[in-house]
């Protein structure tokens, strides 16, 4: 008789140094069902995955398949049996085509050996065109979205013909209409007779998309639930041991000088001969949060990157607090006042081999709290001042100072840019998607870290893709499309459908900065 789960997961316990990731837990996945995994960052799930993908090895507990124990040692054990992942950071070559991506490691060849990729090719686009997953398999990884490049991931599995499927945080990094997509894959998959482990920690998608959700904190197991029995609110109280508020609590902002200006800034773009950010002009004062809100791929990070120094203007001008920055270097203008989370966390916003505590003090090493007459670190201020901000900010990891960042789960690597750039009180803060992959009991403390720096007198630019954070957390809301902004609202007196519009680019409205 066939076994009702097609994986059982039994009393697994994994440690590493200084922790224990996975403490005697148990996870039974249906035939057929979508299964979420929810936890708040570092709780153990994606550590639990790369055990059934055999990534890791368990020092306690079994697996078993359709009712069958079975050994799993390395990833192609995990193949063997049917089981695919989609990593939280896609493990993807991007001078790749995406064809050669999927078929890496199974590759079919002829009888003297050459590749089959007709036949290769064939089988990839029949499988995108039966899932919705409209992939160009001749494209450069290098060259295709966020939301592409995980598409191409999913093919890997159904190439493999798996039928477990892992998906390890899969909507960190895309766009609200990337989302819907996905979510609409994975339904299929699912109809199908696909059994699908979802690693999550946003509620609203696991209401809409999953069976029955598993929660974790801090390593263990705390219960599994019927999603149709349970409620956001429950589930977050379960996530993070308290009940958590969802919306920002602010009182009215009250605006002073103008820190940041910027005039007629325009910015070249590197993905075609159009410019990214066409004559931009906008104000952010102290004791405001200013947020520019729109469609992934509108201008928003050529913004950002001009802003901060990562790519030089075209034409206009920057000013922070009355100095002209426009031409100045990046480390210039981190001392002078800005600071700046970024929108990709491991590739401008940490050194992923450096210890966490290296990673912290990266733009004040060179100050006298840090560094002495000599040249030399000083070691224990290095130590003392990344155990408070660890504790002030709970960031949780191994073993804690010397921690790699590498060894970090993402949003524990999201809690320490956060930590390292308020911590700095700079005049101007650009926070990019700074909640991107973290918990709800982690987003609301970043909230309250914003609007404190607002509170104190200073200039905060939040750019976000996600409309929950866009109507409750700015005083100001400025929609950018196709590299202008095309619309100022209050967010007090506007709905998320009008933002839509504008965003569309179906209306738009002159704006003067």
């Amino acid at each position: 008789m066939k076994s009702e789960y097609a994986i059982e997961m039994l009393n697994i316990t994994k440690r590493f140094p200084g922790i224990v990731a996975n403490d005697n837990i148990s996870l039974q996945l249906k035939n057929g069902e979508i299964h979420a995994l929810l936890g708040e960052n570092g709780a153990g799930k994606s550590t639990l995955m790369s055990v059934l993908f055999g990534l890791y090895q368990p020092e306690e507990g079994l697996i078993r398949k359709n009712g069958e124990e079975v050994e799993i040692g390395d990833p192609n054990d995990a193949n063997r049996l049917g089981i695919g992942m989609v990593h939280q950071h896609f493990k993807l070559v991007e001078c790749f085509t995406v064809l050669d991506n999927i078929i890496m490691g199974v590759e079919s060849v002829n009888r003297l050996g050459f590749l089959q990729k007709k036949q290769a090719r064939d089988k990839v686009v029949a499988l995108s065109e039966k899932y919705g997953l409209h992939v160009d398999p001749d494209a450069r990884i290098e060259d295709i979205t966020v939301g592409m490049q995980q598409r191409t991931e999913i093919l890997k599995m159904l190439y493999r013909e798996n039928e477990i499927l892992i998906f390890d945080e899969p909507t960190a990094v895309l766009t609200p209409q990337e989302i819907d997509e996905l979510m609409d894959i994975m339904r299929h998959l699912s109809a199908e007779g696909k059994s699908i482990l979802f690693i999550s920690h946003k509620l609203d998608e696991i209401m809409a998309v999953s069976d029955r959700c598993t929660v974790l904190r801090k390593g263990k197991y705390v219960g599994t639930v019927n999603t149709k029995d349970t409620s956001i609110e429950e589930l977050s109280s379960m996530m993070v041991g308290r009940d958590v508020n969802f919306h920002v609590q602010k009182n009215q902002s009250k605006p002073g000088d103008v820190i940041l200006q910027v005039k007629d800034m325009t910015v070249a773009s590197k993905s075609h001969k159009n410019n990214a950010v066409k004559h931009v002009s906008f104000n952010v004062r102290g004791g405001e949060i200013v947020c520019i809100a729109g469609i992934d791929g509108n201008g928003q990070t050529e913004l950002v990157y001009g802003l901060t120094g990562l790519e030089p203007l075209t034409s206009g001008s920057i000013s922070l607090t009355g100095n002209d920055i426009s031409r100045v270097s990046i480390r210039k203008r981190n001392v002078m006042g800005m600071s700046h989370i970024p929108e990709d966390r491991q590739k401008y916003g940490l050194v992923l081999d450096y210890s966490l505590e290296e990673n912290l003090v990266l733009q004040r090493y060179f100050e006298p709290e840090f560094t002495d007459k000599a040249g030399f670190l000083k070691k224990d201020n290095i130590r003392k001042y990344a155990e408070r901000l660890i504790e002030q900010y709970d960031i949780r990891s191994g073993q804690g100072p010397v921690t790699r960042a590498r060894s970090m789960s993402g949003g524990n690597q999201q809690k320490a840019i956060v930590a390292r750039e308020i911590d700095r009180d700079p005049e101007l803060l650009v926070a990019v998607q700074p909640t991107r992959g973290l918990d709800v009991g982690a987003i609301e403390y970043i909230h309250k870290q914003l609007v404190a720096q607002r509170d104190e007198g200073k200039a905060v630019l939040l750019i976000s893709l996600e409309l929950d954070e866009v109507m409750d957390v700015p005083d100001r809301i400025l929609v950018m499309h196709k590299g202008e902004i095309v619309g100022e609202f209050d967010p007090k007196c506007t709905t998320e459908e009008e933002l839509g519009l504008y965003m569309a680019g179906a209306k738009r409205q002159e704006v003067n900065a």
